[in-house]
C-alpha cells in the first residue's frame, strides 16, 4: 500500500503552558535536555522554545531523511543563519545554486592528489610546536592545537604563515563564539542590531578578522602567484568568470574566513579532545606507540605511510565520536512534508545530535568506553554511516573531510613518535556547548620526553 503524502499525526513532546519553559533547560546542558526528550518521547520528538518550534531527530534512518532523502526541503538552521552576520555566503552558510557554484570552484583545493603537497606542511608545523616543548612542563594543549592548525590552514589555504597570528585569530574567534550562546533565544536574530556588550565585541572582532583576511588576499593579488591552493582557485575563478557570475572581494573573503576558521577549529579540537583520551586510556596510547615506532622508525610521517598508520587513524576516529566538533547539526523545514510518520510544518527547526547517536547503546558498543580496536576493519561495526557523521553526511557534508582525517592522523603519529601527555591532576574536564564541543577552561597536560 503506497504511504500517504502527508499525515496530521504530529510528534510527540512535553506539552507545557509556559512555551518559555524549555528555554532555561535547554540554555543550561542542550546535550542533556535533548537526551531527555529522546529516552522521553523517542527517536522523533518536538519541543517549542517560544515561538519556535522545534524537532529533534534521534535516530540515523530519519536523520538521512533530512541529510540525504529529503534534503532539497530544508535549508540551514537559526545558527548558521546567525553565522552569516560573520561568514557571509560562505560554503557553510550559502545555499542552492549559490553555494554549488562556489563548491565546484573550490572543489580542486581538497582533491587527494593535493593531499601531497598538504601533508610534508601538516608534519612540518607539528615539528615545530614540538620544537619548542620542554619535558616535565605544562601546557594547555588546546592552545597548543589551536596554533599549531592555524598554522597549517595558513600555509596550505592561502600560501602564509599565520602561527603568529593564531592566538589573536583564536582570541577574536572565542568572542564570536560567545554570542551564540544567545541563539536559543527568540528573536536572538535581532539582537545583533542592538548596542549591546556582546554585540559589540562581535563585531570588532569581525572587523580584526576582516583586516587579517583582506591583508592575505591583497597580498597575493599583488604577487600574481599561482600556487593552486584555495586562495589561488578563487582569485582565478574572479578573474576568468568576470562576465559569468564572477567571484566579488567579498566572496572570496567570505570562503576564505569560512575555510579558515573551520579548518582550524574543527580539527584543532578534535586533536584536543584525542589528547585527553589517550592520556585517560594506557593501554590505548602503548598501542598507538608501537604502531608509529614501528612504521615511523624515528622520521617524520609522510602521505605514503598514511595508509600504514591504521591504529592511529582508527584512534582519532573514536575520539571523534565521543567527542564530535560540531555536536548538533541543524536544519529548518523549507515547505510541509512528512518524516517516519509525522507531519513536520513549514519553519519547524530540526536537531540531529551526532553525540547523541555516537553515545547510543543500539548503534555502538559501551558507547561510552574508549576502544578504537572497534574500529578495525574486521568488526564491521557500521551498519549504516549515519550511524558516525562527525563531518555530517548528504550532499552538504563538510568539503574539506579528507583534509581534515589526513591533518588528525599526521599530527597525532608526528607528536606520539616523540612525546607522551599527560593530564595534569586534580584539574576538571568540562565541555562548553556552543555551535561545537570546546574545553571550557582548556586542558593543562604534562610534557614527557619519550625515550
Amino acid at each position: 500500500m503506497k504511504k500517504p503524502l502527508y499525515t496530521s499525526k504530529h510528534p510527540p513532546g512535553p506539552k507545557r503552558l509556559n512555551p518559555f519553559s524549555n528555554l532555561l533547560g535547554f540554555r543550561k546542558d542542550s546535550l542533556g535536555f535533548m537526551k531527555n526528550i529522546a529516552e522521553k518521547y523517542g527517536d522523533i520528538a518536538q519541543f517549542k522554545i517560544g515561538h519556535l518550534r522545534i524537532l529533534l531527530l534521534n535516530h540515523p534512518d530519519f536523520i538521512k531523511e533530512v541529510l540525504s532523502t529529503q534534503q532539497d526541503n530544508f535549508v540551514k538552521g537559526r545558527p548558521l543563519k546567525m553565522a552569516k552576520e560573520l561568514l557571509g555566503e560562505g560554503l557553510l552558510t550559502s545555499e542552492g545554486d549559490f553555494h554549488k557554484h562556489h563548491s565546484r570552484i573550490m572543489q580542486p583545493a581538497f582533491h587527494r592528489k593535493m593531499m601531497d603537497i598538504y601533508s610534508p606542511v601538516m608534519s612540518e608545523f607539528a615539528s615545530r610546536l614540538m620544537n619548542g616543548w620542554k619535558n616535565g612542563t605544562s601546557v594547555d594543549i588546546f592552545k597548543e592545537m589551536v596554533r599549531m592548525s592555524t598554522g597549517i590552514a595558513g600555509k596550505t589555504m592561502f600560501g602564509v604563515d599565520l602561527e603568529e597570528e593564531a592566538a589573536e585569530i583564536n582570541q577574536e574567534f572565542e568572542s564570536i563564539m560567545d554570542i551564540f550562546g544567545r541563539v536559543t533565544l527568540p528573536f536572538a536574530e535581532y539582537l545583533l542590531k542592538l548596542p549591546l556588550p556582546g554585540s559589540i565585541r562581535f563585531f570588532k572582532a569581525k572587523s580584526r578578522l576582516d583586516k587579517i583576511i583582506y591583508k592575505i588576499i591583497e597580498e597575493r593579488r599583488k604577487t600574481k602567484l599561482d600556487k593552486g591552493d584555495l586562495l589561488s582557485l578563487l582569485l582565478l575563478a574572479q578573474e576568468t568568470n568576470k562576465k559569468d557570475r564572477g567571484i566579488s572581494n567579498e566572496e572570496i573573503r567570505d570562503e576564505a574566513l569560512t575555510l579558515l576558521l573551520t579548518a582550524f577549529d574543527t580539527t584543532s579540537l578534535a586533536l584536543t579532545w584525542t589528547w585527553y583520551l589517550l592520556s585517560q586510556n594506557p593501554l590505548a596510547e602503548e598501542e598507538l606507540h608501537e604502531e608509529v615506532d614501528q612504521v615511523l622508525q624515528g622520521r617524520q610521517p609522510t602521505l605514503d605511510d598514511y595508509p600504514k598508520l591504521k591504529f592511529t587513524k582508527m584512534v582519532f576516529t573514536e575520539a571523534m565520536r565521543l567527542y564530535p566538533p560540531i555536536y548538533v547539526i541543524v536544519r529548518e523545514a523549507r515547505s510541509n512534508l512528512t518524516i517516519g510518520d509525522y507531519f513536520i510544518p513549514k519553519g519547524t527547526i530540526v536537531l540531529m545530535s551526532p553525540y547523541l547517536i555516537h553515545h547510543d547503546s543500539r548503534f555502538h558498543k559501551d558507547p561510552m568506553k574508549f576502544n578504537p580496536q572497534s574500529w578495525a576493519p574486521s568488526t564491521n561495526r557500521q551498519k549504516s554511516k549515519y550511524e558516525y557523521f562527525p563531518f555530517s553526511e548528504g550532499p552538504r557534508s563538510c568539503i574539506g573531510q579528507h583534509y581534515a582525517w589526513l591533518e588528525g592522523v599526521m599530527v597525532i603519529a608526528s607528536i606520539s613518535q616523540f612525546w607522551r601527555l599527560k593530564l595534569v591532576p586534580d584539574q576538571v574536564v568540562e565541555m562548553a556547548q556552543l555551535l561545537n564541543l570546546r574545553p571550557k577552561n582548556g586542558i593543562l597536560m604534562q610534557l614527557e620526553k619519550r625515550k
